[in-house]
This record gives structure tokens, C-alpha cells and sequence, in this order.
């Protein structure tokens, strides 16, 4: 099985899921997908809307990247502001 991808399994139905919760995994899935495609294993419609979705996902991630980074400089710089409050 591909390290970027779990199975989930509902009675008979069988559904596969692409995991996306990191830009390394995203990247994973994208190059899962391509592959598949090149080797005629998925039509185009599909990976293009598979393709899209993994846009969609890193856009969030890197948005929560973002976030993350900030968080942590207004945390520094509240700490610089409370040693050192400002000269008035």
C-alpha cells in the first residue's frame, strides 16, 4: 500500500482515502496520482479534480503554517515587551 494513502472499509463498499494533512503527504499523493494517471490507472476528469483537491489542502497548510509563525512572534514579542517595557 502507498505510505500516502489508507484503506477504509464499509461492509462490501471498499473506499480509498489520500492522506493530506502535511505538504510532505500532499506531495506524495500528487506524485500517487500522476502515476496512476500515467499508467492509465485513473482518467484525466478524476486526477484533475483529485489534483485540485491537493491544491486546496496545501493552500490550508500553508496557511496554518502561517499562522502558527505568527502566533509565535507575537508571543515573542509580547515577552521582549514585558521585560523591557517601552521608554516613555
Amino acid at each position: 500500500m502507498c505510505p500516502s494513502s489508507s484503506w477504509i472499509s464499509w461492509g462490501d463498499a471498499v473506499a480509498k482515502r489520500l492522506k493530506m494533512s502535511t505538504s510532505r503527504e500532499v506531495r506524495r499523493t500528487v506524485n500517487r496520482i500522476s502515476n496512476l494517471l500515467l499508467n492509465g490507472e485513473l482518467d484525466p476528469k478524476t486526477a484533475n479534480a483529485l489534483l485540485y483537491a491537493c491544491n486546496v489542502a496545501l493552500g490550508a497548510i500553508r496557511a496554518d503554517e502561517q499562522q502558527r509563525k505568527l502566533d509565535e512572534l507575537e508571543a515573542l514579542v509580547k515577552e521582549l515587551e514585558s521585560r523591557c517595557p517601552p521608554k516613555q
